[in-house]
């Protein structure tokens, strides 16, 4: 129990210092600036006076984290498989006004309509990620440099695409949008869900998206955790070779986890797109992919992890807009935000130094024994009681013996 507790304790230990540091930073950051950091504080934890703003703040809160949630499902995959997916910003800008155009061109039955629209936005950020790992595999380019460059190229797509052929704005039109898309393709909202509950009606709907996210973080955690092809994927992070050795198809694997990485990726802008917007624009929702890897990393690569850092990186971007009412630049959430991303690297650093510490004591105490007084009954001379072979260090001022 002492074992489990303190490797609970020590994959704890990395977040909630990174959030303490981030806290305690920005209310210096405030207070250099003239404000009260206490009042910018209670200002951010404000939801609301009526019940109808609070459920209005929860329902801003949650719809904010449910693309940061995939954003961070679509960093972890590869994280776990030791890639770096700096590419899922393009893959789903680029991956949405496709899904937009599709589904704004064709009328289908409710539920087929909005499958159609989820499998072309799946398939679209699986290519464009695939395109990172093959170019990984066949010519052994870095996943954060092709990932990097296929961002720009993608967004620049999207933008030819959408000021082009994809164009269903009337021309003239301050935003430039796709066509919008029909009743048939949409999400209905989940607020007669929360007036079943008792709670006030919100003003703007709660994402209907929101259990499609739930499901996805499911599937992501048992395929990583409770299957083959997740060991596969963790053991291939750790050590290629040694995964190669043992049979596993490291190459593949590594196409294998870009695909599914930006196929979660491709999900990313659907929460807006078919929940709220129900078109791709210019003034669509920017940003989810970079903010994905902060998320990612401050949950650990986990999906609970991952789903308990998008709540607080939502609740963050909410705070904003009630800081610039109270007279207090917005802009210190980003200094949070930041602040959290630097110092969970750090954290995690540390994290991981006391975790090896610890693994190391544990292994010097499980490897001493009783000292053998070669007694009868005793194991042979340079064997061990378990029969692993003992070797002299001939160090000075250590055990003549130590288990191989």
């Amino acid at each position: 129990m002492s074992a489990v507790v303190r490797r609970v304790g020590l994959s704890l230990f990395g977040p909630l210092l990174a959030v303490l540091v981030a806290l305690v930073i920005s209310a210096l950051v405030i207070a250099l600036i003239g404000q009260d950091p206490i009042e910018a504080f209670s200002v951010m934890v404000d939801l609301g006076d009526s019940p109808a703003q609070q459920v209005q703040s929860i329902v801003v809160i949650l719809n904010r984290a449910v693309p940061l949630f995939l954003a961070g499902l679509a960093v972890a995959v590869a994280f776990r498989m030791g890639l770096f997916n700096i590419g899922v910003e393009g893959q789903y800008r680029l991956a949405t006004i496709l899904a937009a155009a599709v589904g704004a061109a064709v009328v289908l039955p409710g539920p087929l309509h909005v499958l159609l629209v989820i499998v072309v936005a799946m398939g679209v950020g699986a290519l464009w990620a695939g395109i990172v790992g093959v170019l990984k595999v066949t010519r052994g380019v870095s996943e954060v440099i092709s990932s990097i460059m296929l961002n720009f190229i993608a967004l620049g797509l999207a933008s030819f695409l959408l000021t082009g052929p994809l164009r269903g704005s009337p021309p003239g039109a301050s935003i430039v949008t796709t066509s919008e898309i029909p009743e048939s393709g949409r999400v209905p909202g989940l607020n007669g869900l929360l007036t079943a509950f008792g709670l006030a009606e919100p003003r703007s709907s709660l994402y209907g998206f929101l259990p499609v996210a739930v499901v996805v973080g499911v599937v992501v955690a048992v395929l990583l955790e409770r299957t083959r092809f997740g060991f596969d994927l963790r053991a291939t992070g750790l050590s290629p070779s040694a995964a190669t050795a043992s049979g596993v198809d490291a190459r593949g694997m590594v196409v294998k986890t870009m695909l599914i990485s930006g196929a979660i990726a491709g999900l990313i802008g659907l929460p807006d797109l078919l929940g709220e917007q129900f078109d791709y624009g210019t003034e669509f929702t920017a940003g989810l992919g970079f903010l994905g890897i902060a998320v990612a990393l401050l949950g650990r690569s986990t999906p609970l992890g991952i789903a308990l850092a998008a709540l607080l990186f939502a609740f963050l971007d909410r705070a904003a807009l009630p800081l610039q009412f109270a007279d207090i630049p917005a802009s210190v959430v980003t200094i949070i935000q930041g602040t959290i991303v630097l110092a969970v690297v750090i954290a995690n650093e540390i994290a991981r130094r006391l975790a090896l510490r610890s693994a190391e004591r544990a292994g010097a105490a499980a490897g001493s024994g009783p000292a053998d007084d070669g007694a009868g009954g005793g194991a042979p001379p340079g064997d061990s009681p378990d029969g692993g072979r003992r070797v002299r260090t001939g160090v000075p001022g250590t055990p003549e013996d130590v288990q191989a």
